[in-house]
């Protein structure tokens, strides 16, 4: 399954190729990272300044996504599909997408562990629920977006998934787990696991398989 071909070569070179949409995108996400920082402000004094970006996992993934579509500003003018990568490059856009994929999936099943916290279509419901769940969904078009413009290796997928996983002991074992309306338990906990799994498997997928290169 090719999941780079979700977004095509003429989509791609639109959207990210043009000069005011990839400054247009570059702004929303940025906002979107303020927006998500407020939602830990009140909570991220209790956290070590260092550990910040292990325990913003939505900011953390939009801050990664920020960096990777600013890395095609010097391509424009250009074809973006063939923009240069490096080593760098490779480990930023597969942390870009694996933070992406999960955090963009999480929220979606986090949310509706416990709908009756959540769902339903009262004023406040069609921010806390709806807006949240579409706008972390669009994580895994931004996640798809990515891995067409970038590359990965084996050890970028290797390295993705470690400190995936590290997150994913910060926040169950030490308790540093996103702010919610009830107590996670085991199976938040296993799920979180299971989608560290998932990310870096569909990073294999979506990224060109001529280009997973041995390290």
């Amino acid at each position: 399954m090719d999941l780079s071909r979700l977004l095509s070569d003429d989509v791609i070179e639109e959207y990210l190729g043009s000069g005011p949409t990839l400054v247009w995108l570059l702004v929303v996400n940025a906002t979107a990272f303020l927006v998500g920082i407020r939602f830990y402000v009140e909570t991220m004094p209790s956290v070590p300044t260092f550990l910040w970006p292990l325990y913003g996992d939505s900011p953390t993934a939009l801050a990664l996504a920020t960096l990777s579509f600013a890395t095609l500003l010097p391509a424009l003018g250009g074809r973006v599909l063939d923009s240069p990568i490096n080593r760098p490059l490779t480990y930023l856009h597969t942390l870009s997408f694996v933070w992406l994929v999960k955090y963009g999936l999480w929220t979606f099943v986090a949310l509706n562990l416990h709908p009756e916290l959540y769902f339903g279509f009262d004023q406040q419901a069609l921010y806390d629920y709806w807006f949240i769940v579409g706008t972390h969904l669009l994580f895994v078009l931004e996640a798809v977006a990515i891995a067409r413009v970038g590359r990965t290796t084996r050890g970028a997928l290797g390295f993705a998934l470690a400190l995936l996983l590290v997150n994913d002991v910060f926040d169950y074992w030490f308790g540093f787990h996103p702010p919610l309306r009830y107590t996670p338990g085991l199976l938040l906990a296993a799920v979180t696991v299971g989608l560290s799994f998932v990310a870096v498997a569909c990073a294999g997928f979506a990224f060109s398989p001529t280009v997973v290169r041995t390290e």
